[in-house]
């Protein structure tokens, strides 16, 4: 029985040990990353993914990683490479826990990698400059090379229409992402390439001659990219991340903070703006700079064209006037002598803004205070807060511009606007206004990023008698 009990005895000392020294499990990725203390996310330098504005971290993709980094409880590292070919090269070493560049799924990369739940839709187009050449239908049209980003799923799918079309002239080129091949086409250096949607909507806000052909694919779902071979304790975490967020009406305010405003082009507008850039703005932009205060004088600058396409003799019907088209009373108010003198109006505009922007909820925060403003700015504080009331009685946030700018319309219907403390309103007018503004204050801060807005001598033609307010 002793010798028994020895053994007994012995043998769970021998499996205590072994016990001791089998190695713990390794920690999956998720586990990682928190040890780490730093989120990996590779990403493309692009204004549709992930940018630098005035040397701050910008872009949608951007703030998606962010928040999730936020919610991980973790540090973020953007990862930014030119080639889609090297970030792959990335997540298959591990030095990416994942990509964030508008990557679409394709049959390709499925095999390989996991997708996350889509964030955004866009569609592949064929883009040529307008004017270069006759506009063709299909591929079968194209009578000049077609160059596309290598690696990109443009570029797969070419591989697989080249069955079908094997005269098709076309080259995928490492030695130029999306926006350089769009520039190229501007330049006539190439004849076509295929663009994502949403970068061609960016570009053409800089470049309105580039023109769509035909859309080779449509609805495509855009997500994350997971290396497939790896656990899926990020992947896990990812899907509830990108659930809450579209659940909550945020993931829908953000693509439409980052491209809402650049989804409806118009040529003739945009092309009209760019010249105006080039030979009125140069005349009043020390102005814009001097009287700004706390605001971006191309903030200020953008209101002013969408106000009098930057004419200081501008007159309306209704009786507002000059570069800041100010009612009188607010002239007034504003201690403005004379509407139709630049200075002065710019001067006035821009303290009446100010104004505007003060009175906006604190708790409202940027950007959309200051679509909020600008709408307050058009059409009253009064109907604003009539639309956001409806807003808040819909059921949606009254705080959001995209939530907000969807009731405003319905302040000229007499079912909504009598229930309303001011009444009637062209409600329509302010969400355009808003949009307007938007456009032209992007398309200044990448034309005065690049030098093109020129520095001339300020010389302002004053009208006669631009003293007192002509009554």
């Amino acid at each position: 029985m002793t010798v028994l009990r020895g053994r007994v005895w012995w043998l769970l000392l021998l499996s205590l040990s072994l016990l001791s020294c089998t190695p713990a499990p390794a920690p999956n990725q998720l586990e990682q990353i928190r040890e780490r203390g730093v989120l990996r996310v590779g990403t493309t330098l692009s204004p549709t993914t992930y940018y630098l504005d005035q040397e701050q971290p910008a872009g949608l993709e951007y703030a998606l990683a962010q928040r999730f980094a936020d919610e991980l409880g973790v540090s973020l590292q953007m990862v930014p490479r030119y080639s889609l070919k090297h970030l792959f090269g990335l997540l298959d070493s591990g030095e990416v826990d994942f990509i964030a560049a508008g990557i679409d799924r394709t049959e390709q990369r499925s095999g390989k990698y996991r997708f996350t739940p889509p964030y955004q839709e866009i569609a592949q187009q064929v883009v040529f400059r307008q004017g270069s050449r006759t506009r063709p239908r299909e591929l079968a049209e194209l009578d000049a090379e077609l160059v596309v980003v290598a690696g990109s799923s443009h570029a797969e799918w070419l591989q697989a229409q080249q069955q079908q079309l094997p005269e098709l002239n076309w080259r995928a080129s490492d030695e130029h992402d999306a926006i350089e091949l769009l520039r190229l086409v501007m330049q006539g250096d190439i004849a076509y390439t295929i663009v994502d949607s949403n970068t061609l909507a960016v570009q053409r806000r800089f470049y309105p001659d580039l023109s769509v052909a035909f859309t080779v694919r449509d609805s495509i779902d855009v997500g994350w990219v997971l290396n497939q071979q790896l656990d899926a304790s990020l992947y896990n975490p990812l899907i509830e991340f990108f659930g809450a967020l579209r659940d909550s009406g945020e993931l829908d305010q953000l693509v439409d903070q980052h491209f809402g405003h650049v989804n409806q082009f118009n040529y003739v507008d945009t092309t009209l703006f760019i010249q105006a850039v080039e030979q009125v703005l140069p005349r009043y932009r020390k102005l814009f700079q001097t009287h700004s205060g706390s605001l971006d004088w191309r903030l200020l600058a953008a209101i002013s064209y969408q106000e009098s396409l930057w004419n200081p003799r501008a007159v309306s019907p209704t009786g507002v006037r000059g570069m800041m088209m100010l009612t009188l009373p607010t002239a007034q108010q504003m201690g403005v002598r004379s509407r139709l003198n630049p200075e002065q109006s710019i001067r006035g505009g821009a303290r009446y803004f100010e104004q505007m922007l003060q009175r906006i909820p604190a708790r409202i925060a940027e950007p959309d205070r200051v679509w909020f403003a600008l709408a307050a700015y058009n059409i009253g504080l009064g109907h604003l807060e009539d639309a956001r009331i409806l807003t808040q009685q819909q059921g949606a946030d009254p705080d959001r511009w995209i939530d907000v700018r969807k009731r405003l319309p319905l302040l000229r219907q007499k079912k909504f606007y009598r229930q309303t403390k001011f009444g009637f309103a062209r409600g329509d007018e302010p969400v355009r206004y808003v949009g307007n503004i938007r456009r032209y204050y992007d398309t200044l801060i990448w034309l005065d990023e690049r030098g093109r807005i020129p520095a001339d001598p300020l010389t302002i033609e004053l009208p006669s008698g631009s003293g007192d307010e002509e009554q």
